[in-house]
């Protein structure tokens, strides 16, 4: 995946960036309507980009160190360890009592669906699966997922926003969790580890006169 061209990391950091301002913005409103002061919101949201970011760079950190990285003789990959963890620590910290409050207010679910139109960074996977850095068995399953779920969220977050709470919403969050556990699987699955259950090959790697710059 080092091998990527520029624009893809771009891309990626562009996500990542989209994702974590939003976030920032979506809990300090969150908190101002719990009625927290702006110097209170401020820090909530203050707070939350540090710790998202501290994380972020002790991924990166970690993954050029090769702690990730799928080996033969490893039984226990760490990655999808690593990704667990944050899932959880995310949780526990909806028990913070500040947290909770926000995540009580009626607009919670408009808030926690905006930085979902994020996930349209997902055609990052089907641009790697074209430059041949990633099978294609991950890659179509994991991007168009996550880019259907990004397009949807736009609809579902506008729907919301208007106060319409139905039917749409619950199967929005259902083939979200459904599309994260698959393309996690996936990975765990198919990846050169020494519980491997699905065995791939990269698709061949374009030429360099089609190749993008």
């Amino acid at each position: 995946m080092s091998a990527l061209p520029m624009y893809v990391w771009a891309m990626v950091l562009a996500g990542l960036i989209g994702t974590t301002a939003t976030i920032c913005v979506m809990l300090r409103r969150g908190a101002l309507a719990a009625g927290l002061g702006s110097g209170s919101a401020s820090r909530v949201a203050g707070a939350f980009a540090i710790i998202w970011g501290a994380w972020v760079l002790a991924s990166i950190l970690l993954g050029d160190a090769d702690v990730y990285r799928f080996e033969p003789t490893r039984l226990v990959p760490l990655l999808p360890v690593a990704l667990t963890g944050a899932l959880a620590v995310a949780l526990l910290l909806t028990r913070i009592p500040v947290v909770s409050r926000i995540l009580t207010q009626p607009d919670a679910l408009w808030w926690l669906t905006v930085p979902q139109i994020f996930r349209v960074e997902g055609v990052t996977f089907l641009v790697a699966m074209a430059l041949g850095q990633l099978p294609a068995v991950f890659a179509l399953p994991a991007g168009l997922g996550d880019i259907a779920i990004g397009v949807e969220a736009v609809f579902v977050a506008r729907n919301l926003r208007r106060g319409a709470v139905g039917r749409s919403v619950v199967w929005f969050n259902i083939l979200g969790l459904i599309d994260l556990v698959v393309a996690l699987g996936l990975g765990f699955v198919a990846a050169p580890a020494a519980v491997r259950l699905l065995r791939v090959s990269r698709p061949p790697k374009r030429s360099r006169c089609f190749r993008l710059p």
